[in-house]
């Protein structure tokens, strides 16, 4: 049994290592670029508003997490037979597939840990504008309330979310590689747009 290319596994290990390092990095600048504009945005909204940022942000980690999941389930085999039938979106589900770990790491640690410490803040900024409104006799009780029901709503949701994106991961991967696809063919949409002029 002939042993690995020692060039080869150094390689395979400095392409990791810049992986890691990427994705630390982006994780931290989309973090941090989120926080600033969630806080803000909540602190000038009302209540009402505010709840609703929450919900979308809480949401938007349930479908980043279903993503990830639909991707490491679903096969390729499908995908091929619409590639070779050149249907819009195959040949880029294909690429997600091929990218699975990096996809999964992207959806469900990246976003979705962004989403989790955003919500946690949000949530904070939510108790706070309701002490500033109503008074209770127990002022901690209302940020442990909202800790727990944005801690619910999130374990919950990723819950439902996991088995929806197992039993349908077929139809979520082409449904994303569609997404990416019409975004790919937009500029050329818009040239052609532009030519006809």
């Amino acid at each position: 049994m002939s042993k690995a290319d020692p060039a080869s596994q150094k390689k395979e290990r400095n392409k990791s290592i810049r992986w890691v390092v990427t994705i630390f990095i982006i994780t931290i600048v989309i973090s941090a670029i989120i926080s600033l504009l969630s806080e803000e945005i909540m602190a000038a909204s009302s209540m009402a508003v505010a709840f609703v940022i929450l919900l979308v942000i809480v949401m938007i980690g349930i479908v980043f997490d279903i993503i990830g999941v639909a991707v490491t389930s679903a096969e390729e085999k499908p995908f091929n037979a619409m590639a070779a039938r050149k249907v819009p979106g195959a040949r880029q589900a294909i690429t997600l597939l091929h990218n699975a770990e990096r996809v999964s790491s992207i959806c469900n640690d990246v976003i979705g840990d962004i989403c989790g410490v955003v919500s946690g803040s949000a949530s904070a900024t939510i108790a706070v504008q309701i002490l500033q409104n109503f008074e209770f006799s127990w002022p901690r009780i209302v940020s442990l309330v909202m800790s727990a029901l944005v801690a619910g709503f999130t374990v919950g949701g990723k819950a439902v979310g996991k088995t929806f994106a197992i039993n349908s991961s077929t139809q979520i991967v082409h449904f994303v590689g569609k997404v990416i696809y019409f975004f790919q063919s937009l500029p050329k949409l818009v040239n052609k747009k532009k030519n006809k002029r």
